[in-house]
């Protein structure tokens, strides 16, 4: 538990506290003894030009959300392209009422090459109308490279009209390095960026003055979630998991009673079915697997953490806590099986009976694949 002081942020008005770094009000002890302190967060916004992430547990999220639908109002809702189940805001709609939306799917850069994104976009759209979101502009861009970020700034121009621009994202899906590639192309620059431009309502939401729009840019937290790998596992084998570069699938021709390993964090079954393709969609640094389906259980107990890496021996021993879920894949049309927070193996439609072992909690889907 961080420690929490009597003192709050006089940028943001989050409590100061002392101990936790990715909490919001977080100041080095020092910080503490000047006058009127602000968190390191509203720090490097005033000095540095940087938005920083913060998260926040899910309910506050939902009320800072709530008061979205009685304003007059833009939602720029970011999703991460390599985990567009575990990044979507699934009951946004619920929230915003009829205020027009833009869906960033950020980190079209670690897509292949040979990747249509006319077909991305297409896709998306599919699946958001699924989820009853129908937004009015989808934008692909990669925040990393700031690659879309001038076709955000034409669809903020053209929806805007004066509406505040509210930026809603799960943790660890860019949105901050979106933020400030974003305030950049609107001439925001270190002359403009003063402490009264920054002009904190609550916890940790924060304001920013685009004149060019003649509105403001307010960035929410994220939101926390545990139901991804990326959000269990500890820092050093987060590298291992996250793409930052283009992914280069990796393509197993399997016989029945075959298994993937992708590393010692999940696990795939072939139980059943005429061989085919699977194909793994997942960092070039995940080392991935083949075994025997009856050596399986043997292997993941010898070499968890050595051989099948992540997890290392300083992840939780909750990681190797691993469930089942069983699927029957159709006999036409590939499919994506999706590991939250990990990426997804695509399976060739040919019909197939399989097992996905995860950690506890982590979420598997199926989905029409995306590639």
């Amino acid at each position: 538990m961080a420690e929490v002081t009597k003192e709050v942020c006089m940028g943001c008005g989050a409590a100061l506290q002392t101990e936790d770094t990715h909490a919001p009000g977080y100041v080095p002890s020092p910080v503490m003894e000047q006058e009127a302190p602000i968190c390191r967060r509203c720090f490097r916004i005033q000095h540095y030009n940087e938005i920083s992430p913060v998260a926040i547990e899910e309910q506050t999220f939902r009320d800072i959300l709530s008061s979205i639908a009685t304003k007059r109002a833009v939602v720029v809702h970011v999703i991460d392209l390599f985990d567009f189940p575990g990044s979507v805001l699934p009951s946004l709609h619920r929230f915003i009422g009829n205020q027009p939306l833009i869906v960033v799917a950020n980190k079209v850069d670690i897509l292949p090459k040979q990747t249509s994104l006319d077909r991305v976009r297409d896709w998306l759209r599919d699946e958001l109308h699924r989820l009853h979101l129908d937004p009015q502009e989808i934008c692909l861009v990669s925040s990393k490279k700031q690659k879309g970020i001038g076709d955000i700034r034409i669809a903020l121009e053209r929806l805007a009209k004066q509406r505040d621009v509210y930026v809603a994202g799960v943790s660890n899906v860019g949105k901050s390095t979106l933020i400030n590639a974003l305030v950049s192309s609107f001439g925001e620059r270190s002359s403009l960026l003063t402490t009264s431009r920054f002009p904190g309502t609550t916890l940790s939401v924060v304001e920013i003055p685009i004149p060019a729009l003649k509105t403001k840019l307010v960035d929410t937290p994220g939101i926390l979630t545990t139901h991804r790998i990326s959000d269990v596992i500890c820092p050093a084998c987060l590298k291992d998991v996250t793409p930052n570069s283009e992914i280069r699938p990796k393509i197993y021709q399997l016989r029945n009673r075959q298994t993937l390993f992708l590393g010692g964090l999940a696990r795939i079954d072939f139980v059943s079915g005429a061989d085919q393709s699977f194909v793994c969609y997942v960092a070039n640094s995940l080392h991935v697997h083949r075994t025997k389906l009856e050596q399986a259980d043997d292997l993941y107990d010898r070499h968890v953490g050595e051989l099948l890496r992540p997890p290392c021996g300083n992840c939780s021993d909750s990681l190797r806590d691993l469930v089942t879920h069983s699927f029957s894949m159709p006999k036409a049309g590939t499919r994506d099986v999706v590991i939250s927070g990990i990426g997804w193996v695509a399976v060739k439609g040919q019909g197939a009976e399989i097992k996905v072992h995860v950690p506890r909690g982590i979420d598997v889907t199926i989905r029409k694949t995306l590639l």
